[in-house]
């Protein structure tokens, strides 16, 4: 393994394991196997996770907590096992200038945040029903389920190579089959079955029940211009040419307040904690800012 530069290894321990902490989750590598680049990111994130921690364990919230014994060891352990065994775990750390013990120290020091931070998020204001509906009524779009349209097609494809897949060739194949369907869509399973060169000819054509968007943009585009029952006329994609039916419209539909009340109070309560989190970590740098200095 590459010896660490000092940038890696300078600084209290606890720093030294955000460093190692961001390395790992950010690029999956430890700080020693980053580019300069990387590194540079990686020790900006691990600085400012150091400091915000130095800002909120010297909090009166703070004072007293305590973490139990076995959430240390989980919390040893979730580390411990990003490594492929117990030796390369024991060699990393040393790499940067840590150990199982001083490891546990800052495991100890990340864990305090956290308890912090659950303690002030728990000030949140409680969400009424009101707070609910308001919000339901203001993003009525979160909660409807899309138009949908069960389709069929059927695929000529183009290949040169082949005198009957020639550009002219496919094109004037599916153009006699779009006339045949023309005002007879109860014939296009069969012609399907027959014609298509898609897998889905096994099937009768059939592209099952889809959402703007799922299908190439010409077929999207035109399956969602149809009415239900409609062949189309002949479409081009980078697979060939095409002709759809739309077999039938699901309209959209809004979701009922009831089936969606709980995802809503989640993220509202949610939104809440993190304002109040927020808050309370802008009025601890502001009282610090105005410490006197020295």
């Amino acid at each position: 393994m590459s010896t660490p530069s000092d940038g890696i290894n300078s600084g209290p321990p606890e720093l030294r394991y955000q460093l190692l902490r961001v390395a790992l989750e950010r690029f999956k590598r430890t700080p020693s196997a980053l580019s300069p680049a990387e590194l540079a990111q990686a020790q900006c994130q691990a600085e400012q996770t150091f400091d915000l921690e130095t800002l909120v364990l010297g909090s009166p919230e703070a004072q007293g907590l305590v973490i139990p014994a076995e959430r240390l060891d989980e919390a040893l352990n979730a580390v411990a096992v990003r490594y492929p065994d117990a030796e390369a775990f024991t060699a990393d750390l040393a790499d940067n200038r840590l150990d199982e013990t001083l490891l546990r120290c800052a495991l100890h020091r990340e864990l305090l945040f956290d308890a912090v931070m659950q303690q002030v998020g728990a000030r949140r204001p409680e969400i009424s029903e009101v707070d609910e509906r308001l919000f339901y009524q203001l993003h009525r779009d979160r909660f409807t389920h899309a138009e949908r349209r069960t389709a069929r097609h059927i695929l000529i494809s183009v290949n040169d190579d082949f005198a009957e897949n020639s550009h002219a060739a496919a094109l004037a194949r599916i153009e006699h089959l779009a006339d045949r369907l023309r005002g007879r869509p109860n014939r296009f399973e069969s012609l399907a079955r027959r014609h298509s060169e898609c897998p889905t000819a096994l099937d009768g054509g059939r592209l099952g029940t889809v959402i703007r968007g799922q299908l190439y943009p010409e077929l999207d585009a035109a399956l969602f211009e149809l009415g239900q029952g409609e062949v189309s006329g002949v479409v081009g994609s980078e697979l060939g040419f095409h002709v759809l039916l739309c077999e039938k419209i699901h309209p959209g539909r809004a979701v009922a307040f009831t089936q969606v009340r709980e995802r809503i109070r989640a993220l509202l309560d949610e939104r809440r904690r993190r304002t109040c989190q927020r808050a309370w970590i802008a009025g601890l740098q502001q009282a610090a800012a105005a410490q006197p200095a020295g």
